[in-house]
């Protein structure tokens, strides 16, 4: 029944198609959309935008988002070239090429930074809200479906709010939600979360039904969430995981059920985790910023006792297998706005361990998580660095090699550097743990080496550091730039890797 999702009576009457919403849409607008690793996102609007364009109807968007959302937005508005700037993150293959082609402009910026970037009016003023939703309250107030993300703040500055009301999404979703927004300097208080679990707002996010320009009905569901299954390299790097974090519980660097864990996007995050699964800790917290299939898993087998994150990104059967189940993790799960979720101040107060995961990591300690070739764009910085840079313990996680063992992933230089060895505490490869932790930039190098490589790249590695120790004038973090840079133009030729 719409009257149980509809409950503000004065909103009926403003149910529309998806192309008369689209007809809303004007060029040069910025638009924000709710969606957050595709979950929560607008589908029906954006699909009925892109036949628009196809018809030849000239409109060109600055598109804010979360993160990262599903095809039927990022890619159908690229395809059209609907799309002419896009902010703060992204996956879609399709939109990834035309940045790369440079058929969009693409800002890339540290998530928790973008909601304030928009709360400020750094970039300008928000013309139409686009937000998913499963209910509208009696009062306006909108209930977000799988994800939060910026939602709540382009609610707030847009001109206009269109909700697509999703009927595929459970109505159970209601309460699952936490929505809060500090103030802007110099009101901001402090934000009262203690406990991963502690909940500050309100389930909905606030708005006047006079704001609301249209509602759509839709039931297409969020995108399939492909995990790789968990291979014998990730249940290595999640062995040497669980004995480092074995370590710092006998040192008393860590608690008997640890700290908060914050764990990063994609396959290799997922499979790490399952590690814990097996391991002798209970009574866990989730402080993240995505919950994938793995968190419900440990919820199951009462490792972890609630889960806070701004999205839940499940693959078909997961979402499929929580649907049904939804009351079993309705104390368990809170989606926060991802100025929540990722803000420094909780990740530091909490003692957040981040574990995050990299393209690719140089012998002193850098890493970059989003550019192949230091050029060609692949996502974006995400939430990696609001973590990172604020965590208890900051953890990157890597195999040694990619592309069947063609490229390593342990360089002497990144190519694009995403996160300073400043902000870099420990390196996990299936190899093994390099801590590095107080240790100086040739100290950092050599446990880089000795622990997380082997094989040709070790000896290579070791070859390129004793070389350039040598040859340079500072002995600090002694480079050979040419060569270093060379490494990122390496192929394979007669099974044997060669340096141009």
């Amino acid at each position: 029944m719409l009257e149980d999702r509809i409950r503000c009576k004065k909103l009926m009457d403003r149910i529309i198609s998806p192309d008369e919403a689209a007809m809303l849409f004007k060029t040069g607008m910025t638009v924000g959309t709710s969606g957050f690793t595709p979950a929560g996102y607008p589908k029906a609007v954006p699909v009925a935008l892109g036949r628009r364009a196809e018809r030849g109807d000239k409109i060109e968007l600055t598109l804010l988002t979360g993160a990262s959302v599903g095809d039927e937005l990022d890619g159908v508005l690229s395809r059209t070239e609907v799309i002419k700037k896009r902010y703060p993150y992204q996956t879609n293959s399709s939109i990834r090429n035309s940045i790369n082609e440079g058929k969009i402009e693409y800002c890339d910026i540290h998530l928790s930074n973008f909601s304030q970037f928009v709360k400020y009016d750094f970039l300008g003023k928000i013309d139409i809200a686009l937000i998913e939703a499963v209910a509208i309250n009696e009062d306006g107030g909108i209930i977000p479906s799988t994800s939060v993300g910026n939602s709540n703040i382009y609610v707030e500055k847009a001109d206009k709010v269109i909700v697509e009301l999703n009927i595929s999404q459970p109505i159970e979703l209601e309460g699952m939600h936490d929505v809060y927004s500090p103030k802007n300097p110099p009101y901001r208080d402090v934000i009262p979360i203690l406990k991963a679990g502690d909940r500050i707002g309100t389930s909905y996010i606030p708005c006047s039904p006079e704001k609301i320009a249209g509602i759509v009905i839709t039931d297409i569901r969020d995108a399939d969430k492909k995990l790789a299954p968990v291979d014998n390299i990730s249940n290595q790097i999640a062995n040497n995981l669980i004995d480092f974090l074995n370590n710092e519980v006998k040192h008393h660097r860590l608690p008997e059920n640890l700290l908060p864990l914050q764990s990063g996007v994609g396959s290799v995050a997922n499979a790490v985790l399952t590690g814990l699964i097996y391991s002798k800790y209970e009574n866990l917290s989730i402080y993240s910023e995505v919950l994938q299939d793995t968190v419900l898993d440990l919820i199951d087998c009462e490792k972890v006792n609630i889960a806070s994150a701004t999205s839940l990104t499940l693959s078909k059967n997961k979402l499929d297998y929580f649907y049904n189940n939804i009351k079993r993790y309705k104390d368990k799960i809170i989606l926060r706005p991802q100025e929540i979720s990722n803000n420094p101040e909780i990740i530091r107060r909490l003692g957040v361990i981040a574990i995050n995961t990299a393209i690719e990591v140089d012998l002193y300690g850098n890493v970059n998580s989003s550019n192949i070739m230091g050029s060609r764009v692949m996502n974006g910085i995400g939430g990696s660095g609001d973590f990172a840079r604020n965590s208890y313990i900051s953890i990157f996680v890597t195999p040694t090699t990619a592309k069947e063992g063609t490229i390593s992933c342990i360089v002497p230089m990144v190519s694009h550097c995403d996160h300073t060895e400043h902000d870099v505490q420990v390196i996990v490869t299936e190899k093994g743990v390099a801590d590095l932790r107080g240790l100086s930039p040739k100290e950092r190098a050599r446990t880089i080496i000795e622990n997380c490589t082997y094989g040709e790249y070790k000896e290579m590695l070791k070859d390129y550091l004793i070389r350039s120790f040598e040859s340079s004038k500072y002995r600090h973090i002694p480079h050979k730039l040419e060569e270093a840079l060379s490494w990122h133009l390496r192929y394979m030729k007669t099974g044997t890797m060669k340096i141009i």
